[in-house]
């Protein structure tokens, strides 16, 4: 008789794993006034489309970190507003930097790991007037903001994010055109690209010539890849160009040594297909499959995070999920998703991954760009009539993680342990 190999032991991390969620500035703050995003929201975007006050987490973070805290998070990323921090070029608002400082401050008070993202996705106006990222300049004003803002918070913060999906910011802007400038120009993408790279490796000489031992990366949008036909040569050297241009350029143009950790922000499972219609095999529309998707249409494939997680282990640093989460109204989905993706995750460390902390995407529902509000990721629910917090089932069951650094057994049943099969068709047998 075979012995049972099923394990009802948690699942437990390693002590001082990072268990948190993350937030972006322009998405949670509120009247970002001052940045290329809000001006642009004002002339293309309807009334409904628009950020305005968000969540106005600007004047509510002191009562979000507690919320946050009472959830049971002992980190929490978050990003600085490049915008408000130097509304004109070349002048720094004191207020403004102080502000940060009251709230990162806070976040150290009540015991947390900070981790502060300098660009996520939103740069001054006056860049913007500029060229913004196509410009040379920009990598030289970038780097002169992170020379100002670093010593002023370099004493609240334990890692740093110079840039957040310089790749998503890159496509959507020029390539795609659905974020601001909405351009679809192949050679300004690869330009803007470029030179954030150059932007990355200037700031992160920057941070560390005023910070001893400092933790530097990025927070990289991270995909996995497959071929549906594992005979086809075409298909398996596709998945290849993929993985390299969309997950591991960036770091083959700024260099490993210019990286002290992995930062992956994983949403994204491709399909690789060849249907003999094209000389170049594609991507498939997952909504063909019907395969389960997030209200975003993103398709929840946990599996995906695992292959991710191994595929950057090749670079042998400690590796954070700064960014994992699903759009959807339907908690009991986002219930499922954590229990799902943190197995997953568990399983690439007890193949040596030392991965160091995971950040939900995202702390409270928020405005998600050019989809405006509709889209909800929040552990927290926002009401943005009333904006009262309200913490869904998932936060609770996230802060059982995290508090226990541990998955316990019977949470699996979100995933179909420990359910009795025979008395779930007894219930369903119309003849019973």
């Amino acid at each position: 008789m075979l012995k049972e190999k099923h394990d009802h032991n948690p699942l437990t991390f390693p002590d001082g794993f990072l268990w948190g969620a993350a937030t972006s500035a322009h998405q949670v703050e509120g009247n970002n006034t001052n940045s290329d995003w809000w001006h642009w929201e004002e002339k293309v975007q309807p009334p409904g489309m628009r950020s305005g006050k968000a969540a106005d987490h600007y004047h509510k973070y002191k009562k979000d970190f507690e919320m946050a805290k009472e959830l049971g998070h002992n980190a929490h990323r978050l990003s600085i507003e490049w915008a408000r921090i130097e509304p004109k070029e070349g002048v720094f608002d004191e207020k403004e930097i102080q502000h940060y400082k009251d709230v990162l401050g806070n976040l150290k008070e009540q015991g947390f790991e900070v981790m502060i993202t300098l660009h996520h996705f939103t740069s001054p106006q006056w860049l913007a007037e500029m060229g913004g990222w196509e410009n040379g300049k920009a990598i030289n004003y970038f780097e002169r903001f992170v020379e100002k803002i670093v010593p002023e918070l370099k004493m609240f913060v334990d890692l740093w994010i110079t840039i957040n999906e310089p790749g998503v910011y890159a496509y959507n802007g020029y390539l795609t055109g659905v974020w601001p400038p909405q351009k679809k120009n192949k050679f300004a993408a690869a330009k803007v690209f470029w030179n954030m790279a150059l932007a990355h490796n200037k700031a992160y000489h920057v941070i560390h010539k005023h910070v001893q031992n400092a933790m530097v990366g990025i927070a990289h949008n991270a995909a996995s890849f497959s071929h549906l036909h594992h005979h086809s040569l075409k298909e398996a050297l596709a998945v290849w160009g993929y993985d390299i241009g969309s997950n591991h350029l960036f770091f083959y143009l700024t260099g490993s040594e210019t990286h002290d950790f992995i930062g992956l922000n994983y949403y994204f499972n491709k399909y690789i297909s060849f249907n003999g219609e094209s000389k170049i095999p594609g991507t498939l529309d997952i909504s063909k499959t019907r395969k389960d998707a997030t209200d975003m249409g993103w398709e929840v494939h946990p599996e995906g995070i695992f292959s991710v997680i191994m595929d950057f282990s090749d670079y042998h640093k400690p590796v954070y999920i700064t960014e994992n989460g699903l759009a959807s109204t339907n908690d009991d989905r986002r219930a499922r998703f954590l229990i799902s993706y943190l197995k997953e995750i568990y399983h690439a460390m007890q193949l040596g991954v030392e991965v160091k902390g995971y950040f939900h995407w995202s702390l409270m529902d928020n405005f998600e760009w050019a989809d405006g509000f509709g889209p909800r990721f929040g552990l927290v629910e926002i009401d943005y009539d009333t904006l009262k917090r309200t913490p869904r089932p998932s936060a609770h069951l996230y802060a059982e993680i995290a508090r226990d650094n541990q998955i316990p057994h019977h949470f699996m049943q979100f995933i179909g342990h420990s359910i009795d099969v025979g008395e779930v068709l007894k219930e369903e047998d119309p003849h019973d």
